[in-house]
């Protein structure tokens, strides 16, 4: 064995020294490569593989968010931008539609996913354009033009130093399309958005506009909370608003079968908790073992002064790690590691409530021409939440399931519609599952969100309707006892069944209309 000779000046034993020092320094950056390289490397290569390879739809044809749901309309209708005009053509519209023994649906955003703004050959009104805003600086209420998207009124309240009561977690959906699905939020000890409306001015099916509200026609007020868009063309709503506040967010990761003991620690008896909510681990190594906990205090600046509303940081990174855990055990691994361990350190503690609630599903969204993202839903109690939980450790994996995100949230009772899934306070659990877009995907994701929603019921919960319909008829009835009653009164308000989608195609109870129902 040889070794190098000494440089000029150096002896045997620096020489020694140098090699040795060398070598260390060699082996920390394998060692740092090793251990950030395969992370780096992931994320870069799905960054350079997210291209959109989506196809625009052919003239005259309408899908939804699942991207499932392509169907050919005899017309598509813009509604002008200008309110008076609007229902004009609206009246018009719906004359000419009773009197040719046409169908409508209405649309907004278009974020659900079972065919629930759609009818086959029908009419179908493209309610977008309508996003007028006007905010009562006494009163704090909005009234709002039910195109108007969330991040149109987030803006608006922003400079009036107010925000939204209740709503979604994205900014994407719009105001008619929230109310008509009566959705929720991450908001803490509040019901649905429902509660947070005080009227709404509606457009019948003989063209007559109708003022709803708890005191006027307050039956129709709560069969259109939640109605799907089946008694009318809601126009404009007056909407509750909050300040705009400075918050503190803090977490918790911790087991799941702890994380109800520290929701209780955490956010029970803390006036100055006002969000909150909670992500599970989807990858298999811990597949629903781990919960972080999020909770938003507020947080009142010296100065009073409040974050001011941007965009969305760090876009890109985020957008890859997400979607790098789509067909990738290791990605998910590598999510919830960049959840739990990277982004409390980077994505700061201080925020503004307007800029909580500002962000995009545009974010994450799928891309991809032959697969895409469906969302489920289910509510029970806190006391069966465990259990329900623990069927689906068993339910989801069974299918060969890919499930990327669980989120839980809590939901006051609903005391405002008819339809209601909150009869009293719930938890939601709302997942993402990646699927292709082919005849037998959709058969297996069926098989299996037939399973969840049966283990819902059988948990004294029910299902989230705006999704695929994927339940039984039977299932659905059991999940909603109120149905036949809403039904009936559809009819009742809409005697010609004017306003349809494929939601009451297959769940409206009469043979007529319910082509789908076996």
């Amino acid at each position: 064995m040889t070794t190098e000779p000494s440089k000029p000046g150096e002896s045997p034993k620096l020489s020694l020294r140098w090699q040795l020092f060398r070598g260390a320094v060699v082996l920390l950056l394998a060692v740092l490569c090793f251990i950030f390289g395969r992370p780096v490397t992931h994320v870069v290569c799905t960054a350079s593989q997210d291209q959109d390879e989506r196809t625009p739809l052919p003239p005259g044809q309408v899908d939804d968010a699942s991207r499932l749901n392509a169907t050919e309309m005899r017309e598509v209708v813009d509604v002008p931008i200008d309110l008076a005009r609007a229902e004009e053509q609206l009246a018009t519209l719906l004359q000419t539609a009773r009197e040719q023994g046409l169908k409508v649906s209405i649309a907004g955003a278009r974020h659900s996913m079972g065919g629930h703004t759609i009818y086959p050959g029908g009419i179908s009104i493209n309610m977008l354009p309508m996003k007028h805003l006007r905010l009562d600086p006494d009163t704090g209420i909005l009234q709002v033009g039910s195109g108007a998207l969330w991040r149109d009124v987030i803006k608006y309240l922003d400079g009036h130093g107010r925000s939204v009561a209740v709503m979604q977690s994205n900014n994407s959906f719009s105001v008619g399309g929230s109310i008509s699905v009566n959705c929720h939020g991450w908001q803490y000890g509040k019901p649905p958005i429902a509660s947070t409306v005080r009227s709404l001015r509606l457009m019948q099916s003989d063209g007559s506009i109708v003022r709803c509200s708890r005191d006027e026609n307050p039956e129709l007020f709560s069969l259109v909370l939640g109605g799907y868009g089946l008694f009318g063309i809601i126009l404009e709503i007056d909407l509750q608003t909050v300040p705009n506040q400075r918050y503190r967010l803090e977490t918790s990761l911790v087991p799941a079968v702890d994380s109800l003991a520290t929701y209780d620690s955490k956010v029970l008896q803390r006036p100055e908790v006002r969000m909150v909510y909670a992500r599970m681990n989807v990858s298999r190594e811990s597949f629903l073992d781990e919960v972080m906990l999020y909770v938003l205090v507020d947080d009142p600046a010296p100065d009073g002064v409040i974050p001011a509303l941007s965009t969305a940081g760090l876009v890109s990174l985020r957008r890859s790690i997400f979607r790098g855990s789509v067909e990738s055990e290791y990605g998910k691994r590598l999510r919830w590691k960049a959840e739990t361990q990277i982004r409390p350190k980077l994505g700061g503690s201080i925020y503004s409530r307007n800029q909580l609630l500002n962000e995009s599903v545009e974010v994450f969204q799928n891309r991809s021409q032959k697969t895409t993202d469906i969302l489920h839903e289910y509510f029970v109690s806190r006391e069966k939440a465990a259990s329900f939980v623990e069927e689906l450790r068993t339910i989801i994996p069974s299918h060969s399931g890919n499930l990327l995100n669980v989120t839980v949230r809590q939901v006051e009772t609903d005391t405002d519609t008819f339809l209601r899934y909150a009869p009293s306070p719930m938890l939601a659990l709302v997942m993402l599952f990646d699927q292709e877009r082919t005849p037998a995907a959709e058969e297996k994701m069926q098989a299996m969100a037939s399973e969840m929603i049966e283990a819902g019921l059988l948990h004294g919960g029910c299902y989230y309707l705006p999704y695929r319909l994927h339940a039984t008829p039977d299932q659905f009835r059991r999940a909603y006892p109120q149905a036949e009653a809403f039904f009936k009164l559809k009819r009742k308000y809409d005697p010609h069944e004017l306003f349809q989608n494929e939601f009451y195609r297959k769940y409206g109870g009469r043979s007529d209309v319910g082509a789908q129902a076996n």
